[in-house]
């Protein structure tokens, strides 16, 4: 059933260019994201000291009091490339806003009056449920993983030689933004299944019912791309299966307001 208002396919066919005009739109939006990053990364990098210590103080509480309570570098270039990855990681992080806000004015002419309305809150919840991913890693998540690594160490006796943690610059940063990333996008489930809903791929009822799958496959996932320890691999897989279930009060939501909207648009007098 079409319900998009004769002002709205108006306004929709206002819109229409041709194909040059898409292509040189396009290259503004780009342009300007790319300008953002590299603004955001330069400022990034001039605090790339400042970041990296921050992304720093889980190890720093997990190894306080020992011997090697400090980071190594074993190639000369080794610290200042890992400033340079700091600077790109804050520079995508940064400049995010930005870059959705240039794909957003590029997509939303495109799409009709209640299409904007109803995807804009779903690009408004993309980077708060990262953020809260995030924040997931390195205020829950990190701090025990890495005092249960450091809990590997041992000194040498007489029977076999000692253990010593020496983790390097770039070897700890790597590890941090990988589960920065995989936390994060692991986050944006309701989004993604909201969206899938929304549009009418997937119903409440499809997901309650592979609702046992998703608890396996979210494990499975959990084991990839997390550290090989159980606390770690729980960290992930939990807060996915109770976002898995707040998805599917999400796609309840929207068909419940889709049959509001269909039964006030069968019943006008109503």
């Amino acid at each position: 059933m079409n319900d998009r208002a004769p002002e709205d396919e108006a306004a929709m066919e206002a819109t229409k260019a041709p194909l040059l005009d898409h292509l040189i739109e396009l290259r503004k939006r780009l342009i300007y994201s790319i300008v953002a990053f590299m603004l955001c990364f330069l400022v990034c990098f001039a605090f790339a000291r400042q970041i990296y210590a921050f992304l720093t103080v889980p190890l720093a509480q997990a190894l306080h009091g020992g011997p090697n309570d400090h980071l190594i570098y074993t190639a000369v270039y080794e610290t200042f490339f890992t400033y340079v990855k700091v600077g790109m990681f804050g520079g995508i992080c940064l400049g995010f806003p930005v870059i959705a806000a240039q794909l957003w004015m590029f997509v939303a002419p495109g799409l009709y009056k209640n299409e904007r309305r109803a995807f804009l809150p779903f690009l408004l919840a993309t980077p708060i449920l990262f953020i809260a991913g995030a924040a997931f890693v390195y205020y829950i998540m990190l701090p025990v993983a890495l005092k249960f690594f450091a809990s590997y160490q041992s000194s040498g006796n007489q029977n076999g030689i000692g253990i010593e943690l020496l983790p390097k610059v770039s070897d700890y940063l790597d590890f941090v933004t990988t589960l920065i990333f995989a936390f994060g996008l692991c986050f944006q489930m309701p989004v993604l299944l909201s969206l899938l809903g929304r549009v009418g791929i997937i119903s409440s009822k499809q997901l309650r019912s592979f609702r046992r799958y998703a608890i396996v496959g979210i494990f499975a996932l959990a084991a990839v791309v997390t550290p090989p320890d159980a606390f770690s691999q729980l960290s992930l897989a939990i807060p996915l299966v109770a976002l898995y279930e707040i998805s599917i009060l999400c796609v309840w939501l929207i068909e419940r307001n889709r049959a509001q909207q269909a039964a006030a648009a069968a019943n006008p007098g109503t």
